[in-house]
C-alpha cells in the first residue's frame, strides 16, 4: 500500500498524478491519496485505465473518494479562487480492492491478496 502526501501531489500536474497512480496500481499496489483527485482527474484516470486493460495482466481499477467539498466563500469568488476541496481517495487493482461501505466520513474496503 502506498500513502501519497498532499504535499507531493500539489507539486504534480494532473497527467503526472495519473501516470504515477496507474503505474503503481498496475504493479498491484493500493494507493491512498491524502489529497484526492479532482472530478476531471478521476475521469481522465478512468479513461486511461480503459485503454490499458489487458485481462491477462491488468483488470482495471477500483476508485473511491470522499465527496468533494465546495467551500466557496464570498472572498474566494471575488479573488477568482475555486472553493472546491478534494479529499482522500483510495485506488487499487479491481481484482484486489472492493468497496464494502462508503459515507461522508468513512470508506470501508475489502482487500484480497493475490497468489
Amino acid at each position: 500500500m502506498d500513502l501519497i502526501s498532499a504535499e507531493r501531489l500539489e507539486s504534480m500536474s494532473s497527467m503526472e498524478k495519473i501516470r504515477l497512480i496507474l503505474s503503481k496500481v498496475k504493479r498491484g499496489n493500493i494507493v491512498v491519496l491524502e489529497l484526492g483527485l479532482t472530478p476531471e482527474e478521476e475521469v481522465k484516470l478512468i479513461e486511461m485505465t480503459m485503454t490499458e486493460i489487458r485481462l491477462d495482466e491488468f483488470s482495471g481499477i477500483e476508485i473511491e473518494s470522499y465527496p468533494v467539498k465546495n467551500e466557496s466563500t464570498f472572498l474566494n469568488k471575488i479573488l477568482g479562487k475555486s472553493g472546491i476541496k478534494t479529499r482522500m481517495t483510495v485506488i487499487g487493482p479491481a481484482n484486489q480492492l472492493r468497496t464494502v461501505e462508503k459515507d461522508k466520513y468513512q470508506i470501508s474496503t475489502k482487500v484480497s491478496v493475490g497468489d
